[in-house]
């Protein structure tokens, strides 16, 4: 479905650094956060850039060049304005500026949710429960003093405090839909995530307690408005009560779909007015496709996303929905192929888990798991042979610990292997297994050695992502789809909701699908993880 394909994102630009004007290209998806470059070992396509003082991610979006000149004594004021200005999000009144804004109907303190509204709305004057617009969220929080300190980004040679603020996400004391003029749909695309059936309970709950009727879901993904055979689910607090103690999704999920403008057409002929939209980068760029889409109509509609993914690679968020169950079922199949390995004469577990462009299942499992002794992720390049190779250091650890386990992210190694053109439906390259890859190298090279050893490979892929969500995932489930409603009662549109520095808060969906996140291998993170390990520089 190349109409709802992430946006094409430009390569990064290495820009050195000087005391006279830098010129950034900020097209309003990335920070305008210069970062000093990663090592070549860490990104081989830094390699030509090494001299480079920072860099700066770049990404087509139709803005204008921005100047950002070190030497002007306001330089700072300038930026945070131009940084207030692209995280602004986008609302009703945008297109609709004489749009009625009417007293919530959200209020914990005088009413119950199946209260009619006959008499008018009720006076919430004395609840003090409202979020008021001009809350903020911190983006960043650490003060870096050099730019050589673990994980610095950093705008100038001195590292430079900049503030960077986001909008605080949660009920507003104004609304700007009635409640029984709503008709909200959700819709859960891509592949399944511990914690969907969480998120859709919650925004049907909260939607109910607004006083909405008319909730409805549309079945497998985007597919489900083209699909005449496919017919939209009637939701209420009575149908998902108790959807969240089952994994998947209560409305299926699929990958791809039809045009923005066929979506639209169907949104329009249903009466759709609030859309809430599950899903990772490719799905986030299909809402803010169709946020634009309705916008150019002028339709009065809510479009907010919700981030979906156990990779965990959305921009600037501290974590996705499914991300901590993923990792908490990951350490199962690591136990188990520690068992295995340690219980065999030079045993050798390897696990394969998810993590197409980002490694943080791998990277936070292992961390947490302490039975890791080699973490390959794809980030970080390695050789498998050679004298610093992967396969050198495993003959060491069976020679002296007599079993190892390894763990490797999906995304790891595909520089090895053979290269393939081949596409989901979502557009997404298919990648080369390079956990079935690495069990035949290790098997190849130590019957080379003459050194007996019983491998063991483990595939948890799919059983890690249909689980039910754990505790800490169904809190986070449970305050994103509350702030995804009252996001949209509010008038935005064209948002998501996400964690930021433990605090929920709004982001322009351009701003989080610019680029996937990824583990950065100067990460005190990554480094904790290579302190567990033990593991040396494979390159």
């Amino acid at each position: 479905m190349d109409t709802l394909s992430p946006p094409i994102i430009t390569s990064t630009l290495s820009i050195p650094y000087s005391n006279s004007s830098v010129l950034v290209r900020s097209h309003g998806l990335s920070s305008l956060i210069l970062r000093k470059p990663r090592s070549p070992a860490a990104n081989p396509s830094l390699i030509s850039s090494r001299s480079s003082f920072a860099r700066a991610s770049a990404v087509e979006h139709g803005k204008s060049s921005v100047s950002i000149d070190l030497s002007d004594p306001n330089w700072k004021r300038k930026y945070e304005r131009e940084f207030e200005e692209r995280f602004s999000i986008p609302h009703i009144t945008d297109v609709f500026p004489d749009a009625e804004a009417i007293r919530s109907t959200f209020c914990l303190k005088m009413r119950s949710p199946t209260e009619e509204f006959v008499g008018g709305y009720p006076s919430d004057e004395e609840w003090h429960g409202y979020i008021n617009n001009n809350d903020r969220v911190l983006l960043k929080v650490i003060s870096y003093s050099s730019p050589t300190s673990a994980g610095a980004e950093c705008i100038d040679s001195d590292c430079s405090w900049v503030e960077q603020w986001i909008h605080r996400a949660g009920p507003r004391e104004k609304i700007y839909f009635r409640p029984e003029q709503v008709k909200a749909a959700i819709i859960t695309c891509g592949g399944l995530c511990p914690g969907l059936n969480d998120v859709i309970r919650h925004i049907v709950i909260t939607l109910e307690i607004y006083g909405v009727k008319n909730i409805v879901g549309i079945p497998f993904g985007y597919k489900g408005f083209s699909d005449k055979d496919l017919t939209e689910m009637p939701l209420s607090r009575k149908v998902v009560q108790n959807i969240h103690l089952s994994g998947g999704s209560l409305l299926g999920v699929s990958r791809g779909g039809p045009s923005v403008s066929e979506i639209v057409d169907s949104m329009e002929e249903r009466g759709i007015n609030m859309l809430f939209v599950l899903g990772g980068n490719g799905t986030h760029a299909g809402a803010n496709a169709i946020h634009n889409e309705c916008r150019k109509r002028k339709m009065k509609v809510a479009v907010v996303g919700v981030p979906k993914t156990i990779d965990n690679d959305i921009l600037h968020m501290d974590k996705t929905f499914g991300f901590d169950t993923a990792v908490e079922e990951a350490q199962r199949a690591i136990n188990s192929a520690y068992i295995e390995a340690h219980s065999a004469y030079h045993g050798i577990g390897i696990v394969k888990l998810m993590g197409r462009n980002s490694g943080f299942i791998a990277m936070q499992a292992s961390l947490a798991s302490g039975q890791v002794d080699i973490c390959l992720i794809p980030e970080v390049p390695f050789n498998i042979n050679g004298p610093n190779g992967v396969l050198k250091h495993l003959k060491y650890l069976i020679e002296t610990k007599g079993s190892a386990v390894i763990c490797v992210a999906e995304g790891a190694g595909q520089n090895l292997l053979e290269k393939t053109n081949a596409k989901d439906a979502s557009g997404n390259t298919i990648l080369g297994d390079f956990g079935v890859h690495i069990q035949q190298e290790t098997k190849k090279y130590f019957k080379e050695v003459s050194m007996p050893v019983d491998v063991k490979y483990i595939d948890p892929t799919y059983m890690i992502r249909a689980v039910r969500a754990n505790a800490s995932d169904g809190i986070l489930c449970t305050v994103l789809g509350q702030n995804a409603v009252h996001g949209a009662f509010a008038g935005y549109s064209g948002i998501t909701v996400g964690i930021i520095n433990t605090h929920y808060a709004y982001l322009p969906i351009p701003e989080v699908i610019a680029y996937p996140k990824s583990v950065d291998p100067n990460s005190r993170m990554w480094h904790r993880c290579l302190t567990s390990t033990g593991q040396p520089d494979f390159i």
